[in-house]
């Protein structure tokens, strides 16, 4: 749920997450496997490769396969892969705006799987362009809440060249350009602060505030877009107030 994962943590989301555990590893594998592809095998020399495979030993791959698909992205042992990158435009409920970046082996069933699950879940397909320009690539870094202030964070990130420190669902969420996203995160780390995930993802210029019911309606629409293995991240303008959040709590 890429793009709004500081909403991670509500109870409509946990269960989702905790039964597509398998289709999660895929995706983490994938991203090893490109991040490999295109950098090499060495981790110390191709830090979207480490931190690839730091976000796949958080969500608790196992080792083994981490090093099957170091393997098959570098090359090494006769095994290639081919994935094309490929990112949608979309929208949701009430208008909601959709970045949907897919990393695919086959674009025409990629194409036709985004397409079914807007269709079938309120959303529709947007021209290029018409979404894109308020979305920005950044870097962001979770940062673990766990025996961290965000007086801590705050002091290592931004000292690096951080925009932004805000609340996250597992602790605190930096953001920086994209550019400087290996920089902070060692910076962090020299601080002592331990890292959930480092990526770079589509970060909203303007976030729109929804309600509860058209929360469950885009909720709804993205679980059915990361079912396909095709879709790699959804990224979302939404913005949910302390009250949303408290409602869509008790939602069973």
């Amino acid at each position: 749920m890429s793009g709004h994962s500081k909403w991670a943590t509500t109870k409509h989301k946990k269960a989702v997450i905790d039964s597509r555990r398998a289709k999660s590893f895929a995706k983490l594998i994938k991203n090893i496997e490109v991040a490999a592809k295109l950098g090499g095998a060495d981790l110390a020399g191709n830090p979207t490769l480490y931190d690839a495979v730091q976000k796949a030993k958080k969500t608790s791959v196992p080792n083994d396969n981490i090093d099957r698909a170091i393997k098959r992205g570098a090359g090494i042992g006769g095994e290639a892969v081919e994935y094309t990158t490929i990112v949608y435009e979309g929208y949701g409920p009430n208008g909601v705006a959709l970045l949907i970046e897919c990393l695919t082996d086959n674009k025409n069933r990629a194409a036709a799987e985004v397409r079914t699950a807007l269709s079938r879940n309120g959303g529709t397909l947007a021209d290029p362009g018409s979404v894109a320009y308020n979305f920005h690539r950044k870097g962001v870094i979770v940062v673990s809440g766990e025996g961290t202030t965000e007086d801590d964070v705050m002091l290592a990130a931004l000292e690096a060249g951080a925009e932004e420190v805000e609340p996250h669902a597992q602790g605190f969420e930096v953001v920086i350009d994209a550019s400087d996203l290996v920089s902070v995160r060692v910076a962090l780390q020299e601080a002592g602060l331990d890292y959930e995930s480092a990526d770079v993802e589509f970060v909203p210029s303007l976030k729109v505030e929804i309600d509860a019911d058209t929360a469950r309606k885009v909720f709804r629409l993205i679980d059915a877009l990361e079912d396909s293995d095709d879709v790699q991240n959804v990224f979302s303008n939404f913005d949910l107030t302390p009250e949303v959040q408290a409602e869509l709590e008790n939602d069973e």
